[in-house]
């Protein structure tokens, strides 16, 4: 079976996590933003780390060469055009906002960026897509109070709100303000989980911050109680094999606990997470977890259905897009 080709949704990836080397240099010269690099093999050179805390340096290191809406409408556009030949009908790109205020970028000015570049990859490749801004966790709950007053005018403009950055120490609870008053408003949630985190992190994205996805939750295992409730609920997770490996959350990919959180009747569904750091996108996901884990292709149609049945997408176009699976 052809896995590239194979019609899936993405549902965890970052949309700073997709600028790739060249297009980095690019904009570094466009907007005069001195980066320590020269070359296209000197930025993947220094794409090399071993765990979370070591990547994020570097990402948000990257994040300084985006400096207007034109650059998200780029970096959107790139994204969309890489992922068109991996079988991607669908995206629900998470983005940073925090990220880029000292820059001066207000939240609707890189929402505008963003939009545009969703528009044309809708026009050019026929992909749909959804936004869910992010909060970071690794700032105080007080700028996340602050993000949500300034996103929640444009609330018809997003799906669904995320949660993301270093897990270490930062549980969800610390954020119950922030995503009630997103709940409140009428807005979904999501959160990354279990990742780096404790099983505990997911029981209290669950129970705290009323999430309807977990992103990345692969230490869901260590507490057995929780995984019978997280599969009985069908709550889905989007899990990042390769990725965790290059974070190293696992040894290697062989090690992973996906075949794992299958066979605990698990909603499980494949994505990139930062692909243009990680040098592997959602197909390249899909055809490492066939060849390196084993996992049948009987199975990896049924993941690629489950990550349009789990998207935010209105159902009958999630049943649609489902249907396109062989």
């Amino acid at each position: 079976m052809d896995l590239m080709a194979l019609p899936k949704a993405e549902l965890h990836v970052h949309l700073e996590g997709t600028l790739e080397p060249d297009l980095l240099l690019a904009l570094a010269r466009k907007n005069q933003v001195e980066v320590p690099y020269s070359s296209r093999d000197a930025v993947l050179a220094a794409y090399q780390f071993g765990s979370l805390d070591a990547f994020l340096k570097l990402y948000y290191a990257g994040m300084a060469v985006l400096r207007t809406p034109a650059d998200f409408t780029a970096l959107a556009e790139a994204y969309f055009d890489k992922v068109a030949s991996q079988g991607v009908r669908h995206a629900e790109l998470f983005f940073d906002p925090q990220a880029h205020q000292d820059k001066g970028l207000a939240f609707v000015d890189i929402l505008q960026g963003i939009e545009e570049g969703c528009r044309r990859a809708r026009a050019k490749h026929g992909i749909s897509s959804l936004l869910i801004p992010c909060i970071l966790r690794h700032l105080d709950e007080a700028s996340a109070l602050r993000l949500v007053d300034e996103m929640l005018p444009h609330k018809d403009r997003f799906v669904a709100v995320g949660l993301d950055s270093s897990e270490k120490g930062r549980p969800p609870s610390l954020f119950v303000k922030a995503f009630q008053r997103i709940r409140d408003a009428g807005i979904k949630t999501v959160a990354h989980a279990g990742e780096e985190g404790p099983a505990d992190y997911m029981r209290q994205a669950i129970d705290l911050l009323g999430v309807s996805r977990i992103d990345h939750g692969v230490r869901i295992l260590e507490d057995a109680a929780l995984t019978r409730e997280v599969a009985r609920a069908g709550i889905p997770l989007t899990v990042c094999p390769v990725c965790n490996v290059r974070l190293g959350v696992f040894g290697s990919l062989e090690q992973h606990h996906l075949p794992r959180l299958i066979e605990a009747g698990l909603a499980v569904t494949i994505h990139s997470d930062d692909p243009a750091y990680i040098q592997s996108y959602i197909g390249d996901n899909y055809v490492a977890c066939a060849n390196t884990l084993g996992i049948a292709d009987s199975t990896l149609k049924t993941i690629a259905r489950r990550s349009f049945q789990a998207s935010f997408l209105p159902e009958p176009e999630r049943a649609r897009l489902a249907a396109l699976v062989p």
